[in-house]
């Protein structure tokens, strides 16, 4: 500094200060990324505007940005709750969530940057363990896992109203019994498994011995509707014209049948 001209040196000093006005002056945003400006000399927290997107911003070196991550966001919990018999059940789940990007300033003036902590995993605990308690063991385990999510995060929705943060899912992932019970809930499973086997066998026995109960009864009626309509005059005359059908027949020599007075005639040779 000594060997250059005086008349740089205050040159290169506002040089100096308008480099470091510059890079205090500009933010820029990534994507999935908003800032909430806070206005120190103003009314601080900016929440009566949007909040800033994506992109090269200017703003007072004296004011601040606070950037949060507004795409959609997951946190996994692993909690331990009770059910409606008192026992614990370990369950594994997955929220998807995100901040309302039109209350973002309030989000933070009102809930702060870690609202994760402050305000989700609460609702998420809470709702979880009124809803699990609802439930036995074997539904948690089998068959009510649907209908469990869709009530976490219904119940969750709820406690979330007017806390500026927007769920969007919950996932069940895994739902952990003791041992023990979970030995019994699958023999249980299994049993009724092979109950509903055995009953199906016994359905479809039941249905073939009824089918051939009605043929052997359709044939039945048949043969008595048949034997109604055949008297001794009938038999006669097919007798007859069998006989002669059959003497008709380049094979036959001599043919007798009936006793030529009450029976069948006689007939020899063709």
């Amino acid at each position: 500094m000594e060997n250059l001209p005086k008349k740089l040196i205050p040159a290169i000093a506002i040089f100096i200060v308008l480099i470091v006005f510059i890079s205090k002056s500009t933010v820029t945003i990534s994507s999935g990324q908003a800032g909430v400006l806070f206005r120190t000399f103003g009314e601080g927290v900016v929440t009566d505007k949007p909040a800033m997107g994506e992109g090269f911003h200017l703003v007072l070196p004296w004011n601040k940005v606070f950037v949060y991550e507004v795409r959609q966001q997951e946190l996994t919990e692993q909690m331990k709750v009770l059910s409606s018999n008192g026992l614990e059940i370990q369950l594994d789940a997955s929220i998807w969530f995100q901040p309302e990007f039109d209350k973002l300033g309030l989000l933070h003036q009102k809930r702060g940057e870690n609202y994760i902590q402050r305000v989700l995993q609460p609702a998420v605990r809470s709702a979880t363990r009124s809803v699990v308690g609802r439930y036995t063991p074997e539904q948690l385990y089998s068959s009510k896992r649907e209908i469990i999510q869709s009530e976490i995060l219904s119940e969750t929705q709820k406690i979330l109203k007017d806390q500026f943060v927007q769920l969007n899912e919950v996932l069940v992932r895994d739902v952990a019994l003791p041992a023990t019970i979970k030995d019994a809930i699958e023999r249980k499973l299994k049993q009724e498994q092979e109950s509903l086997e055995y009953e199906f066998r016994l359905e479809k026995a039941q249905k073939e011995a009824e089918r051939q109960r009605i043929d052997a009864e359709g044939k039945a009626n048949a043969n008595r509707i048949l034997n109604a309509s055949l008297s001794s005059l009938i038999l006669q005359e097919k007798g007859i014209q069998a006989t002669l059908e059959l003497a008709k027949s380049p094979n036959s020599k001599v043919v007798v049948i009936g006793n030529g007075d009450k029976g069948m005639p006689i007939i020899l040779g063709n």
